[in-house]
């Protein structure tokens, strides 16, 4: 039987609920059309509601425990065995196009980074690169979100090479979102050379020299949108209304059960300097407050990067037809971790484990195998990612992969492979190192040495407005929960070698 292709294909920051099949207010035309060939999940989850963790998982498939990079500004080793190796050594080419984000954007002595400010800018260095890179034989990478300065890598050398010698011009705004009530949404760039059409342009290009040699691929698309800030080329950044769009909001005395840092978020020059322990900036630890009209713009410009995504998404799946690899490819969209436009109150991302957060969309198509037109409640985990891949491939997972291989419940053969989902979030030492047990009902976070925590019914309270952490009456279901959280953590510890003999 011939090896089947991997394509996976992720966004960057999605909320879970920004799929025009699940959201009319969102036009995603070629997202639904792959939901409609394959399976859609209702119920996955990031290990890591940041970037670099969850990135990190993906590729290992262990937790952020355990591979390492716990919290964004680390870097995962360059040693770590990783899922392109074992794609790689069964003789698939593995390539990875657009945000990687292994590595920290600052070098030191002690751990170098090939994603740092200096070598980011190197164009000639980039040029010449042609090293395997975390299990990728072939990498094209850029680190920027919109107009930021990092910009550079391959992204840049394609805008030259395109003719688009003054691509300077298109970022040279200060690093960092956008905030509620700016006016700076129109990326003044054309679309020819924003970052999708670089993506799918490569992306392309290589499934059609992988197709030519017949070669079995695994290739990660990896986009960088919708992550703030809010910019986006004409004409999508008029696409949608926001006087006609749904603005999420806090509802009044929601954060008044819940840990201390919710409710500084809804002040004015709130106070952080308790989380304050390393010095390091720890994301949504500011005020969020924010004005309403300029939210729903805000919004408004999200979708509209999301559409452009869309399309350009719609331009690698329509390249697997013409090649005649989509009914031996597997693909796989989702993104690495949610976002919060407004939702509890709060903007952008940090320490807040709602839905919106950790939970994220997650697409499976492949054709005869998964079956089409299919939502699915089965709890899925982007640390499973790589298990999964590999046992679709026939290929065996090293014994360090702490994920479960899902291929039996995206095939339909069985209900679920998991009974739970941990997400952990660990951004300071102590005042923020948190772990999160999810069940199909109920949803338990704990707080390292902290009295404090959160404890939701999903399914009696599906908007997590009432906290259940303090109530006498939940006090059993708490220690339940806790147990539970306790056995999966003893459950995820991997066994990096089998045991050989009896001394």
């Amino acid at each position: 039987m011939t090896r089947p292709n991997i394509l996976l294909i992720t966004s960057d920051q999605q909320h879970w609920n920004t799929l025009g099949c699940s959201n009319p207010e969102v036009r995603t035309p070629n997202l639904d059309k792959l939901a409609g060939q394959g399976t859609r999940f209702t119920r996955a989850y990031c290990p890591n509601p940041t970037c670099t963790p969850t990135r990190a998982s993906i590729i290992t498939g262990q937790y952020p425990s355990q591979h390492g990079a716990w919290s964004l500004g680390t870097k995962l080793s360059e040693k770590t065995h990783t899922v392109g190796d074992d794609f790689r050594k069964a003789g698939y080419r593995t390539a990875l196009v657009g945000k990687a984000h292994f590595q920290p954007t600052r070098s030191t002595d002690e751990f170098s980074s090939l994603e740092s400010m200096g070598v980011l800018q190197d164009l000639d260095f980039w040029r010449a690169f042609n090293e395997p890179f975390y299990g990728f034989e072939h990498v094209e990478l850029a680190r920027n979100h919109g107009d930021e300065q990092l910009v550079g890598q391959h992204y840049a050398i394609w805008m030259e090479e395109k003719g688009c010698t003054n691509w300077r011009d298109y970022f040279r705004q200060p690093t960092g979102n956008a905030p509620p009530g700016s006016l700076r949404h129109r990326w003044p760039i054309p679309e020819e050379y924003h970052y999708d059409n670089w993506i799918s342009e490569r992306t392309n290009a290589l499934m059609e020299r992988y197709a030519e040699a017949g070669d079995p691929f695994f290739l990660w698309a990896s986009f960088f949108d919708p992550h703030p800030p809010y910019l986006v080329p004409e004409p999508w950044d008029t696409m949608y209304d926001p006087e006609k769009l749904t603005v999420p909001a806090m509802v009044e005395g929601e954060h008044d059960k819940n840990p201390p840092h919710f409710r500084l978020t809804q002040t004015r020059n709130p106070d952080w300097s308790p989380w304050k322990e390393t010095g390091w900036h720890m994301h949504g630890f500011t005020s969020h407050l924010h004005d309403r009209k300029a939210l729903a713009k805000n919004i408004a410009v999200y979708y509209g990067m999301i559409s452009l995504m869309d399309r350009h998404i719609g331009l690698v799946l329509d390249k697997l037809d013409a090649l005649g690899l989509a009914d031996n490819t597997l693909v796989v969209f989702t993104t690495d971790h949610g976002h919060f436009y407004g939702h509890h109150g709060l903007i952008a991302k940090g320490a807040f484990h709602y839905e919106d957060m950790i939970r994220i969309p997650f697409l499976v198509r492949y054709p005869g195998r998964v079956p089409a037109g299919k939502t699915s409640p089965a709890l899925q985990s982007l640390v499973d990612l790589a298990q999964s891949l590999l046992g679709i491939a026939g290929i065996p997972a090293p014994r360090t992969m702490t994920g479960v291989n899902q291929s039996g419940v995206w095939f339909g053969q069985r209900d679920r492979a998991r009974d739970q989902v941990i997400v952990e979030n660990r951004h300071e030492p102590t005042t923020i190192h948190v772990k999160t047990y999810v069940d199909d009902r109920y949803k338990i976070t704990v707080y390292y040495n902290q009295p404090y925590g959160e404890l939701f019914d999903l399914q009696a309270d599906p908007g997590e407005l009432n906290n259940l952490w303090d109530e006498p009456g939940s006090a059993g279901l708490k220690a339940r929960l806790t147990r539970e959280l306790l056995f999966a953590e003893m459950g995820k510890e991997p066994l990096w070698m089998p045991r050989v003999a009896v001394a």
